[in-house]
């Protein structure tokens, strides 16, 4: 019991872990103080901050930074209403190729990429707009593509309780094409699964048809 409870507290932080920490009202303020960190950090680059282009960066990193971080904000968590699985619908659902940028948490540059999100339901269904919605809410914090895989997937298999959810995530990060190894073009591949896609002919059945070709 114990083992289990431990587990549940692991999941429900991974779940909250960095979420609504932005109280809502407090934006102007933020960016205000945001604003003067970026000019003197232009500072010890010794910018000409007299220079018209360089004049306004301050306040538009910093509005830029809000924007990018909006999962971060009070209440920004998706409204994600289920329904029924009056149907009996009791086989794989998979919306593929959804895109979406968010920001390494080690160096704050962007990594971008697709996410591949399906689930098997049980007694309850999602509306397909609503996973990337689930997907957008994680992206935009400072994220590990690790981490963000997770608590996608954790998100579905703790709101839906369905059969079983898999998650793969495909993205470019420039922290490794714009700086250190500097290898243009490399794909980072994560994955997280749980229930029924733990067994092996589930799984290739989802990867499977990750490689299918559209129909259109």
């Amino acid at each position: 019991m114990a083992r289990v409870k431990a587990a549940d507290a692991k999941r429900e932080a991974l779940l909250h872990k960095d979420s609504n920490s932005i109280p809502k009202g407090s934006e102007a303020a933020i960016v205000e103080r945001m604003a003067a960190h970026m000019k003197a950090m232009m500072r010890e680059l010794n910018l000409d901050l007299a220079d018209h282009n360089l004049q306004d960066t301050p306040r538009r990193v910093a509005e830029m930074y809000l924007e990018m971080f909006h999962g971060l904000r009070e209440g920004s968590q998706p409204k994600v209403t289920s329904f029924p699985n009056d149907g009996g619908y009791h086989h794989m659902v998979i919306e593929r190729e959804i895109a979406f940028y968010s920001m390494c948490a080690h160096h704050f540059v962007p990594f971008y990429g697709h996410a591949h999100i399906g689930y098997i339901p049980e007694s309850r269904i999602v509306g397909l707009s609503k996973l990337p919605r689930i997907l957008e809410f994680y992206a935009k914090r400072p994220q590990l593509q690790e981490r963000l895989t997770e608590q996608v997937a954790e998100f579905l298999w703790t709101k839906l309780k369905p059969q079983g959810v898999m998650v793969v995530i495909e993205a470019r990060h420039l922290c490794v094409e714009m700086r250190g190894v500097k290898k243009p073009g490399a794909l980072t591949t994560t994955s997280a699964l749980r229930g029924c896609f733990a067994e092996r002919e589930v799984r290739e059945e989802f990867l499977a048809l990750l490689r299918r070709e559209a129909a259109w």
